[in-house]
């Protein structure tokens, strides 16, 4: 459980004298247990907010429309990228995922940490995008804990189960590109250090222009 953190300086304020949030991005291969992770940070911090992301990929058993993501056809989702409706998107494996823009603009702004859970692309977009974002890189322990997590789900027959091993052993050389590295070894324990995260780049004063006066 985190406490909320009261940040002291006028110009981190947003509507109505309440901070502005802060944007946090969490990417990791397929089978590191991001999303257990996701359900961790949304349990223990009231004051965090998940992006759902659009996808044009059909539902998975037990997915619920609006809650896991925004299930759409590839016809919609075109026509929100023509209007600039995504802080970014991207086609990963055969489909095409995207952030709602206007989502973290109106919950950061209320004051609301917001937690986006997207792939490398995504993450590098975002980068673009949103300079203050704060990027966290979640690993497994090791490639081959990775493929006994990914075969382990069931979720995936055996040629889906390679690709998204081939894709993810790819994506771990990403990990520089963000600001921290989070191996995920203990889930409790992975949660708490993006909690330590947040509540430290809460009080960077590269983030309150005041306390540079």
């Amino acid at each position: 459980m985190r406490d909320e953190v009261e940040v002291v300086g006028d110009d981190a304020e947003g509507e109505g004298g309440k901070r502005r949030g802060l944007l946090v991005v969490v990417s990791a291969p397929s089978g590191a247990g991001k999303s257990t992770i996701v359900k961790g940070l949304l349990e223990g911090d009231e004051n965090l907010r998940l992006s759902v992301s659009m996808t044009t990929r059909v539902p998975r058993e037990g997915e619920v429309d609006g809650v896991d993501y925004r299930f759409i056809d590839d016809a919609t989702f075109d026509r929100v990228v023509k209007d600039d409706g995504f802080a970014e998107w991207a086609e990963v494996h055969d489909h095409k995922y995207g952030t709602p823009a206007d989502f973290i603009e109106a919950e950061t702004e209320a004051g609301h940490d917001v937690l986006l859970d997207i792939d490398v692309q995504g993450a590098r977009a975002i980068r673009e995008g949103y300079p203050d974002a704060v990027l966290v890189f979640i690993a497994p322990p090791s490639v081959e804990e990775l493929e006994r997590r990914l075969r382990s789900r069931g979720t995936e027959d055996a040629e889906e189960i390679e690709r998204r091993l081939a894709t993810g052993v790819q994506e771990l050389d990403a990990w520089p590109d963000y600001d921290y590295l989070v191996v995920n070894d203990d889930v409790g324990t992975a949660v708490d250090t993006i909690f330590a995260i947040i509540t430290a780049e809460l009080h960077r004063t590269a983030r309150l222009d005041s306390a540079k006066e």
